[in-house]
């Protein structure tokens, strides 16, 4: 489980980077493009955080209900 959270951290870190790097790009070029990108990198950067919180919710499921 330990890897698991070192992925999902470390995806989840770089699409949260680049969300932001985009957005100032947008913010200094301003150009539509780029705040579309912005959104796309911090709805994946949700995504992936979504995922990883019903992971660990339901493995704590699955292993109470196969030590019980």
């Amino acid at each position: 489980m330990t890897v698991f959270r070192w992925i999902i951290g470390v995806l989840g870190f770089g699409l949260v980077t680049l969300s932001v790097v985009t957005f100032i790009i947008f913010m200094v070029r301003d150009e539509e493009r780029w705040i579309e990108l912005a959104r796309q990198f911090r709805r994946l950067a949700t995504v992936v955080l979504l995922f990883w919180f019903n992971v660990e919710i339901w493995g704590r499921v699955v292993y109470t209900l196969v030590t019980w």
